[in-house]
């Protein structure tokens, strides 16, 4: 019994697939974000690959895993380019047995991640109907050409103000719009002047930056190694894990 235990295979790797960043926060930031991933599951391989202007890139710590199973999951908010070609592109490439995670939102976990950076920054709900009728927030993400993208940016901003109990527009660094400021200037002209940004993105950049500081009144922190961010990445893990057992019966019988 202790040898079939021995030589039984361990889970797949997880492969955190972050975008990259020139600024040097970001990497520090998903580096405290792996390690508590691992605090959360030891023994399980965890490692780490950009898209691009980081090392390790991608195709890299695809290369060094060899032919072993490995479960991919992006370090990114929503469907996109990225999701959808840059990243299977380079998985397609390598030796490695791999598979592709859904991309982080959207899902109640990144709410629940975007609900305390708001808390913590100083957002508190309305206290009076009239308070309720003035109140806004603002989902400050990344943006991109795809409408899949916005698509999944829309139902987290549904999901956050169904939390908050008050109206959440999205709104985009790039890509997309509106922008933080148009987005700012909408809701005014609807009566909404207490307006909150919520900050969409997985650690500091220029995006985030510049999207805080277009904030009008409170900006929360990106969601950067809260705790929760780290549930999610081991959700979306088990979650691919749990599709490839699913159909792989399905596959055996077709042979």
């Amino acid at each position: 019994m202790d040898s079939q235990r021995s030589h039984r295979p361990g889970p797949p790797a997880l492969v955190v697939v972050a975008h990259g960043s020139r600024d040097p926060r970001a990497l520090a930031t998903v580096r405290a974000l792996l390690d508590r991933v691992r605090a959360l599951r030891p023994g399980l391989p965890v490692h780490l690959g950009h898209i691009e202007l980081n090392q390790p890139l991608l195709p890299g710590t695809l290369a060094a895993l060899g032919d072993r199973e490995a479960v991919l999951v992006p370090l990114l908010l929503s469907r996109g380019y990225h999701v959808k070609q840059d990243i299977p592109a380079m998985a397609a490439a390598a030796p490695a047995r791999t598979r592709l995670a859904a991309p982080l939102g959207p899902h109640p976990l990144l709410v629940d991640t975007l609900h305390t950076r708001l808390t913590e920054a100083g957002w508190r709900p309305p206290a009076t109907d009239a308070e309720r009728r003035a109140t806004a927030v603002i989902l400050a993400a990344a943006g991109s050409r795809d409408p899949d993208s916005a698509t999944d940016t829309g139902r987290t901003a549904a999901l956050l103000a169904a939390r908050l109990g008050v109206p959440v527009l999205p709104a985009y660094a790039c890509a997309a719009t509106p922008t933080v400021d148009a987005a700012v200037r909408s809701l005014r002209a609807r009566g909404r002047h207490r307006i909150a940004v919520a900050s969409c993105f997985t650690a500091p950049g220029r995006f985030a930056t510049e999207c805080a500081q277009a904030a009008p009144g409170i900006a929360a922190d990106p969601l950067g190694a809260h705790p929760l961010m780290a549930e999610l990445l081991l959700h979306r893990y088990e979650e691919a894990r749990a599709t490839r057992r699913a159909t792989e019966p399905a596959l055996a019988a077709t042979r």
